[in-house]
């Protein structure tokens, strides 16, 4: 065999190393969207609660020390939306970003929603400061008022444009963005989504999908066991 060619195959037999912990949204995200590509990946476990992604092993990895992590090959990407990104241009035969510009602008604004003006303010990181400061009592207050308020905004722009899902009938990046945000709201901080009435009907409809059943926390190896 050609020595170019037996190394691209190779390359291709590696399989990808998705640096996560069970109950991290972000790591969430990368988990539903390599389902929906049909991506086979390794699991790797980083417990946040044992301070392992301050490791220095991990901080070569990702140096600002946050999980998902995602390693092919030589190629290292440490954000969720970078790593979406790169799944979505080294995979497209499954794509999670439509051709229509409407719709892929709907998609990336879902998305950059979610991910910059109300998770990172829920995490565990930001949590914990607000307890540090201001007790726990208003760690709970915190994390609601920055959820309710991104909610009402993804419910004006997707009541009368979502189809089956967040735009359209296919699940797509938005979807990626939208499942675990809607999980943590109602499992870890009390918000009821019977306020948000499309946000509701999406969110029924993740809970049914083999692909996000799939990688929900409670799925995962490293998800602490029932029994």
């Amino acid at each position: 065999m050609d020595a170019d060619l037996e190394g691209v195959v190779n390359s291709e037999q590696v399989k990808l190393q998705l640096y996560s912990y069970w109950r991290s949204s972000c790591s969430h995200r990368v988990r539903i969207a390599l389902n929906l590509k049909g991506v086979e990946y390794e699991y790797k476990a980083v417990n946040l609660l044992k301070n392992e992604n301050r490791t220095p092993e991990f901080e070569k990895l990702n140096p600002i020390k946050y999980v998902p992590a995602l390693v092919d090959g030589d190629i290292v990407i440490g954000d969720s939306f970078a790593i979406l990104l790169y799944l979505e241009d080294k995979y497209p035969d499954r794509p999670l970003l439509p051709k229509d510009l409407k719709e892929k602008a709907l998609n990336l604004q879902v998305a950059s929603m979610v991910g910059s003006s109300i998770q990172p303010l829920q995490n565990l990181l930001i949590l914990n400061r607000v307890e540090e400061r201001f007790g726990s009592n208003e760690k709970l207050a915190w994390a609601q008022f920055h959820i309710k308020n991104g909610f009402e905004a993804l419910e004006k722009l997707l009541k009368d444009t979502a189809g089956k899902f967040a735009v359209g009938d296919e699940a797509q990046l938005a979807d990626t963005f939208l499942a675990p945000q809607l999980l943590a709201a109602t499992a870890k901080f009390q918000i009821d989504l019977s306020l948000y009435p499309t946000l509701a009907r999406l969110n029924k409809t993740y809970d049914q999908h083999p692909a996000f059943q799939a990688a929900l926390p409670l799925n995962q190896p490293d998800a602490p066991s029932s029994s």
